[in-house]
């Protein structure tokens, strides 16, 4: 009978402190996370659905996921501290239900043993709670990993690469991959044959910084895309070699055939798609829709040609509605009043910015040009105050 007692005063008092607030039904769930027996053990394990549902306020779809994996918590207490410390640590319940969602058995791990070390180790680098919140959910895996044997090498790579921490955290808030990727298997050989190429480590940090993934890619699929970017023609050499080789790289062979096929079905020859590609290799991800509705618009003015575009291949890259539409309109008003003898070259055109587009071709013509769509063309606000200084 004492026994009884005890526990239901026991199982009392943690409703009434912990759970009682939000419901009649919340409060029955919360029991079941800390009621003990008499001694002092979990009455029982608790069904990981209840545990999300009612205790951390997880969505139905993700608790639905969770639970084909995992179905019930052995230690809910220990999962419960889990959670709790992310929470404090500045995780929001978005990240929380991100990582729980793709790696499960986080709700399994050992706070003290596991995952306050993982997070000490970020938190030393200088990064703030909200970095590695966002670092930590966009690749859960961090928490599976050893700190000691996966995590600190990694981090030590990096510091080899780039010489600090502070430049090691900057690496780590562009992409979590650096840390769940044996860096010694690819990224050291990667950048090591690159050097081997003469190519100069300013030009393999851009990589890094900007395209992080291909450098993690096997090595083997770097060297094969170095010997394919020297077969179109593309120097050592030169700037474009880089972007070259990470293009190539990010391509299966067939994908490549077809990228080459939809060039053609453009109207572009062998020779043209390979001094484009020389020249802009960037190009050669872009869309082949976007590609083939600015060349038509190009090609429509009657003052521009294919060999231009094949000159200037970043031309196709351009905004039509943003760059060209406003652009090209100003132009043909102002051959139209015959206010401009010739149309400036398509490199011109494209590369001008605004300011410098608005001083040339539109600021000595305001009245020609026509109030009305110099509104429309200086919709941004810096190109209204430009617009109010000249009158």
């Amino acid at each position: 009978m004492s026994a009884l007692v005890r526990k239901n005063l026991s199982c009392s008092f943690w409703k009434n402190i912990a759970y009682g607030r939000k419901s009649h039904v919340s409060s029955t769930h919360s029991l079941l996370y800390f009621c003990t027996s008499t001694d002092g053990q979990p009455l029982s394990d608790v069904s990981v659905s209840d545990f999300l549902l009612h205790k951390h306020n997880f969505s139905p779809e993700v608790v639905s996921k969770v639970a084909s994996v995992l179905t019930r918590l052995k230690n809910p207490e220990e999962s419960n501290s889990v959670l709790s410390y992310l929470k404090e640590t500045g995780f929001s319940n978005t990240q929380l239900e991100k990582i729980v969602k793709h790696r499960p058995r986080v709700l399994l791990a050992r706070l003290d043993d596991s995952i306050k070390p993982k997070i000490k180790i970020f938190q030393d680098l200088g990064l703030s709670s909200d970095e590695i919140a966002k670092v930590i959910s966009s690749n859960p895996a961090i928490l599976y990993l050893s700190a000691n044997n996966n995590i600190i090498p990694s981090l030590s790579v990096l510091k080899r690469l780039v010489g600090s921490n502070h430049e090691v955290a900057k690496l780590l808030k562009l992409s979590a991959w650096f840390v769940t990727s044996d860096l010694e298997k690819t990224m050291v050989p990667n950048v090591e044959f690159l050097k081997s190429c003469g190519v100069p480590m300013e030009r393999i940090n851009m990589l890094i910084y900007n395209f992080p993934r291909c450098l993690l890619l096997h090595p083997e699929i770097i060297r094969q895309s170095v010997s394919k970017a020297e077969e179109l023609g593309v120097d050592r050499d030169s700037k474009m070699f880089i972007y070259a080789v990470r293009i190539i790289a990010s391509m299966s062979a067939e994908s490549w055939e077809l990228k080459m096929q939809a060039f053609r079905n453009l109207g572009f020859s062998e020779s043209d798609i390979l001094a484009m590609f020389k020249k802009a290799p960037s190009l050669f991800s872009g869309s082949m829709e976007k590609i083939r509705n600015v060349k038509e618009v190009l090609l429509a003015t009657g003052k521009i040609s294919m060999s231009c575009i094949v000159k200037n291949p970043m031309s196709l890259a351009c905004s039509i509605e943003n760059r060209y539409k406003p652009r090209l309109r100003v132009l043909e008003i102002l051959e139209s009043k015959n206010l401009i003898e010739n149309w400036p070259s398509l490199g011109t055109i494209f590369t001008y910015t605004d300011d410098k587009f608005f001083n040339k071709y539109i600021g000595p013509y305001l009245d020609e040009v026509g109030e009305g769509y110099i509104t429309e063309y200086l919709v941004r606000g810096k190109r209204d105050m430009q617009l109010k200084a000249s009158s």
